[in-house]
């Protein structure tokens, strides 16, 4: 089976999907990142510098390694999603989803008319030419599309985004969501640990995918992460993945030298 959809079916089936976060441009961290072992590599073209002619090596380079590969969006753009589908992306996480309106363009644009917006085309995603039979039939219900719920106002239509067709979960935003509740970076207020409980909850009532995405490396957060129930989970991104083992070891240095 593809790894486009051993993905799915382990998204339906509610299964533990482990992925994690690449914001540099490079085709040797995507290949490393994917022969880890991870199910899924997001390519991340929100906050980074990586073009869409990056984007699409870094696709290629994460699915020819066996794992899916998805993109989190600059913004809910049709056009952007268009181009990273006929990449090869298996699927899009789709930034500050607030209303079931925002849910449904986002899935429509993975998808060809009639079921969706997409212009065809033919990319690496249709082997060129060759396998758009094939891709015809998997796009109709294959593509991945999670959303982000990183704003107070989404909690107003939370389940109505999360039942639309189409969407398979979700992930938290952390940072943005606390900056919409007025606490930014307060993680531990009460506040905020109540919110996020809320939308967890809605989530595994609903049967969807439940994300949350771990930014610092840390083994005990991921432990606790399983624990409390979320089954899409991103583990840190590969800058801190990087900058944390380095300092780790220089620490360690310094501490013997001490």
């Amino acid at each position: 089976m593809k790894p486009a959809k051993i993905l799915k079916k382990k998204i339906q089936s509610n299964e533990l999907t482990l992925g994690s976060w690449i914001s540099l441009g490079h085709p040797a961290i995507a290949e490393i990142m994917a022969n880890a072992g991870f199910d899924w590599l997001v390519v991340d073209l929100e906050h980074s510098v990586i073009n869409i002619e990056m984007a699409g090596d870094l696709i290629r380079t994460i699915d020819l390694s066996g794992v899916s590969p998805l993109v989190r969006l600059t913004s809910n753009d049709s056009d952007q999603i268009k181009r990273v589908m006929d990449a090869g992306a298996h699927g899009i996480i789709v930034p500050m989803v607030n209303s079931p309106a925002q849910a449904i363009k986002a899935v429509a644009a993975t998808r060809y008319a009639p079921r969706g917006t997409r212009g065809v085309g033919l990319g690496r995603a249709q082997d060129y030419g060759v396998g758009f039979s094939d891709y015809l039939q998997w796009q109709t219900d294959g593509p991945v599309v999670l959303v982000q719920i990183e704003h107070i106002d989404a909690l107003e239509a939370l389940e109505d985004i999360l039942t639309v067709t189409g969407v398979d979960g979700f992930i938290i935003g952390p940072y943005d969501l606390s900056c919409s509740m007025g606490i930014p970076g307060q993680f531990e207020n009460d506040e905020f640990i109540g919110v996020v409980k809320h939308i967890r909850k809605t989530g595994q009532q609903l049967g969807c995918a439940v994300g949350l995405h771990i930014v610092e490396p840390d083994l005990y957060k991921l432990e606790q992460t399983i624990d409390e129930g979320y089954n899409f989970i991103a583990y840190s991104v590969d800058i801190r993945l990087l900058d944390t083992g380095v300092r780790q070891g220089i620490a360690k240095v310094k501490e013997i030298q001490g």
